[in-house]
């Protein structure tokens, strides 16, 4: 699933043009987010239950916003960086998404339609601004924030939807199928149906969330919940050295960067093919 075309892909004059910041969505991009999901649902309960739920927001906050400068300061895509910043959208995606549920009382039938009207704003004022929202358009400085702003509403999302089907009776293993059946929507819709590739991207990306998310707790919560009791850390660090290994392996084989940006890093004009595939 690409999302390579729509209309008006053009930057304003006055936007500050920079690099490519986002991968080349392949089968590991798709890997490595839903990892990202599992251990951000599981880091984030096991971080409150460490250090209590005030001081696990306030380092998930700080940590997130170190990562968003290190990832905004960086003139073209790394994959470290970016899959850094991913992680800690993660864990505090689903901090902001307990907070209102655990903190404030919101119920989940209210958060989840919550965060879906704050992600279609994000996505109204996006393509507003810039007339398009395809990632492969994030070569400016506001576009990036956009991007970022909805990936960032897409986590908190997803973690209100995977904990409502959770709690409606589904369960944990319920949801994660569920949400294994509802991701392989869009492909097919996309596909076979003729939805737009932009569109079919990101209903995908906010699936992932609920899907890895149910699929983590559903190891970590123990047999009284239908888990396998695994734990929370034992979960969280085996899911990260997974991200470790994927990552790592994109930064040294560099699958994960489009052909006409490598071409660009290495001071050479895109190829033609490249130039038609970013018109198209």
């Amino acid at each position: 699933m690409t999302t390579d075309h729509l209309t008006d892909d053009r930057p304003p004059r006055h936007a500050r043009q920079v690099a490519s910041k986002v991968p080349e969505v392949t089968v590991y991009f798709w890997m490595i987010k839903v990892l990202t999901t599992g251990m951000g649902e599981t880091a984030s309960d096991w971080l409150a239950r460490l250090f209590g739920p005030i001081p696990a927001v306030g380092l998930g906050g700080m940590a997130l916003v170190v990562a968003l400068v290190v990832q905004f300061a960086a003139r073209r895509y790394v994959a470290w960086i970016y899959w850094t910043a991913i992680v800690m959208v993660s864990v505090f995606g689903t901090m902001a998404a307990d907070v209102l549920h655990v903190g404030l009382g919101v119920p989940y039938t209210l958060s989840t339609p919550f965060f879906m009207a704050a992600l279609a704003a994000v996505f109204a004022l996006w393509y507003r601004s810039e007339g398009t929202l395809s990632i492969h358009s994030i070569d400016t400085r506001r576009r990036e924030s956009f991007y970022w702003a909805a990936v960032l509403a897409t986590f908190a999302l997803g973690t209100a939807a995977g904990d409502l089907t959770a709690t409606i009776g589904f369960g944990y293993l319920g949801s994660a199928v569920l949400y294994a059946a509802a991701i392989a929507v869009p492909a097919v819709a996309h596909r076979w149906g003729g939805l737009n590739a932009v569109t079919a991207f990101w209903v995908a990306y906010v699936i992932t969330r609920p899907l890895g998310a149910s699929v983590a707790d559903w190891m970590a919560v123990g047999h009284s919940r239908g888990g396998l009791g695994l734990g929370l850390g034992p979960v969280t660090l085996s899911w990260t050295v997974a991200i470790l290994g994927f990552v790592g392996y994109l930064a040294a084989s560099r699958k994960d960067i489009r052909h006409d940006a490598a071409c660009s890093d290495a001071r050479f004009p895109p190829s033609e093919a490249a130039v038609n595939r970013r018109a198209g």
